[in-house]
This record gives C-alpha cells, sequence and structure tokens, in this order.
C-alpha cells in the first residue's frame, strides 16, 4: 500500500474545478465568522467555499516550501474535517488528483522566479 503523504504537503482534495465542490452548511458559515464573506458563495440558498484557480480559496500554496496550508483550517467546513488523512476517501483523491498539486506548485514557483532573480 502506498504511503500517504502529510496534509500539508499534499493538498490534492482541495483541487477542484467544480466551483460548488466543497459545500458548507449553517455550522460551517456560523465557523468561518468573519471571513465566510471572503470564502464562500451561494447559489440561491446553497453556500459554498470559493474556488480559485482550481483549488479551494482557503488554500495558500507555499511556493517557496512546497507547503500546501488551508488557512482556515480551525474554522473549515465539516465536509473538510471528515476527510480523514489515508482513507479510502482520501485515497481516491490521490488517485485521481496527485498531478494538480504538483501543476499549481511549479506555477506558483513560475511566478515566484522573476521576483527573486538577481538584479544587475
Amino acid at each position: 500500500m502506498a504511503v500517504v503523504p502529510e496534509c500539508l504537503q499534499c493538498g490534492t482534495c482541495c483541487f477542484s474545478l467544480l466551483l460548488d465542490y466543497v459545500r458548507v452548511l449553517g455550522d460551517d458559515h456560523a465557523r468561518l465568522a468573519e471571513r465566510a464573506d471572503e470564502l464562500v458563495w451561494f447559489d440561491g440558498n446553497r453556500a459554498y467555499m470559493r474556488m480559485v484557480d482550481g483549488h479551494c480559496g482557503a488554500l495558500r500554496i507555499e511556493a517557496r516550501t512546497g507547503a500546501f496550508v488551508c488557512d482556515a483550517y480551525a474554522n473549515r467546513p465539516q465536509v473538510c474535517r471528515d476527510l480523514g488523512r489515508g482513507s479510502g476517501a482520501c485515497r481516491g483523491e490521490l488517485e485521481v488528483k496527485a498531478l494538480r498539486p504538483l501543476l499549481a506548485l511549479r506555477s506558483s514557483r513560475a511566478l515566484l522566479a522573476p521576483l527573486e532573480a538577481p538584479t544587475l
């Protein structure tokens, strides 16, 4: 059985091309508190986490370290809380979407490269 990476070195479950990927329920919205307006959008009476560049808007890709950090981790929606590292659902995400975080990291590093280039 393949080793499941640490969540902060993975972030695969945070990626989707669907805008309605992460459902936000009433308790989730309340838990997000002052960040709810920034991170949540509504489709009628249903709420979802905003998706940005193919991943959840709360996910921060640390180009320098290669870490994937949920900056709403303590207040994340229940569906995120329920996805256990190494669970069948986690392994399914890895099987289907393993390249997405790597492509996003490469893109983030490419954007960072000109900023770190030596000046003459």
